[in-house]
C-alpha cells in the first residue's frame, strides 16, 4: 500500500492519535497522558538523531531508543508501556497510510515477573466499609467504596456513572468500560443500602442538569483524582497498614469472588476484561447466571435470594 504524501507535521499526527485513543478507544485520561509522554520522548530522541519526521523512523531507531531508556534506569514495565505506545501509534499511522510498516512491531522489552496485586482481605474490607457517620460527604465516600467493591468497577467507570445507570430495585448497575463496551453488573445488598442513603442527600446538593451519581461540594461530577484521595484518606483513618486505592477494591472483589465461586468465566465477565480469547469463552453468560454466582459467593451480597429473568425485565 503506497504511503500518502503531503504529511502533516509529527506533532499533528501525535495529537490526532491521542484524540483517537481518548474519543474512539475511550482510554482513560491517565493512559492518554502516559502515551503522549512516551511518544514525545521518542520524537525528541529521533529528532536529536537527525530524523525530522516520525514517519521516517525505522526499527533501528526504536531499538536505540529502548536501549537508551534502559540505560537511564527506566524499569522494564515502563519500557514495555513505552513500546506499546509506539506500536499503537505506528499502527494508527499504517491505517492512515502514513507509513508502510511498523518500526516498533518487532521490538520487545525485557520480560518482568508478574507482580501480584495487593489486596484487602475480608476483615480489612469490613473495617474499611464500617458504617459512616451521617455527614453527606462520608455517606458519598462510603457509597463509592461499597459500589467499587460490590461490583468490581474501574475508577473511570465509577466517576462516569449517571443516576440513570443504577437500578436499585433490580440490584444492578450499567457501566461503560474500556473500548466503549457496556455491561450490567449485580449490586450487593450493602452497596444498595449505602447508595440509597447517599442518593437521599445528593438531591439537595446537586446542581441543575448534573446527572453524575457522585458529586463534589460544588454539585459537579467528582474527579478520579478526588476519589483516589478520599479512598486513601479513609484507609488511613481506619488504621489499615496499606496504601488503599480504588483499584485495590477491584482486585479484592475479583479475588474474593473467585475464591468463593471458582467460576473464573463469570468473574472475567463482571470485570469486563477485553481479551478476545477469554471473551469468546463466556459470551453466552447472561445476567441471570452472573447474579446467581454473585449472590452465592460475594461476601457482601444478598444471600439466599435468586433473581429471575422475568424479575430483571419487569421494571
Amino acid at each position: 500500500m503506497p504511503v500518502a504524501t503531503g504529511l502533516p507535521d509529527t506533532r499533528e499526527l501525535v495529537c490526532r492519535y491521542l484524540r483517537y485513543l481518548s474519543d474512539e478507544r475511550r482510554y482513560s485520561p491517565a493512559t492518554v497522558t502516559n502515551y503522549r509522554r512516551d511518544i514525545l520522548q521518542f520524537v525528541e530522541f529521533i529528532t536529536a538523531a537527525g530524523v525530522k519526521d516520525c514517519c521516517e523512523a525505522d526499527t533501528l531507531h526504536v531499538r536505540d531508543f529502548a536501549g537508551s531508556r534502559r540505560r537511564k534506569g527506566i524499569s522494564a514495565r515502563s519500557l514495555q508501556r513505552s513500546l506499546s505506545a509506539l506500536r499503537g501509534f505506528y499502527q494508527f499511522l499504517q491505517r492512515e497510510q502514513r507509513v508502510e510498516s511498523n518500526p516498533a512491531g518487532d521490538v520487545s522489552a525485557p520480560h518482568t515477573g508478574k507482580k501480584l496485586p495487593e489486596l484487602l482481605d475480608v476483615d480489612e474490607i469490613t473495617r474499611l466499609l464500617a458504617p459512616p457517620p451521617q455527614d453527606p460527604l462520608k455517606l458519598r465516600d462510603h457509597a463509592m467504596m461499597e459500589l467499587m467493591y460490590s461490583s468490581g468497577l474501574r475508577l473511570s467507570e465509577l466517576v462516569g456513572l449517571d443516576v440513570g445507570d443504577i437500578d436499585l430495585a433490580q440490584g444492578q448497575v450499567h457501566v461503560l468500560g474500556k473500548g466503549n463496551k457496556a455491561r450490567y453488573l449485580p449490586v450487593g445488598r450493602a452497596a444498595r443500602e449505602s447508595l440509597e442513603r447517599w442518593l437521599a442527600v445528593r438531591a439537595d446538593r446537586v446542581t441543575e442538569s448534573e446527572n453524575a451519581v457522585f458529586i463534589n461540594n460544588r454539585g459537579r461530577r467528582l474527579t478520579a483524582r478526588a476519589v483516589q484521595q478520599r479512598v486513601k484518606r479513609l484507609g488511613s483513618e481506619q488504621g489499615l497498614d496499606k496504601h488503599v486505592h480504588p483499584h485495590m477494591l477491584r482486585h479484592s472483589f475479583a479475588s474474593h469472588l473467585l475464591e468463593s465461586s471458582n467460576d473464573l468465566r463469570a468473574v472475567q465477565e463482571m470485570l469486563g476484561h477485553a481479551d478476545i480469547s477469554t471473551t469468546q469463552i463466556y459470551t453466552h453468560l447472561d445476567f441471570q447466571h452472573l447474579a446467581q454466582v454473585y449472590d452465592r459467593a460475594h461476601p457482601r451480597a444478598r444471600k439466599g435470594v435468586s433473581r429471575s429473568k422475568s424479575e430483571t425485565r419487569e421494571k
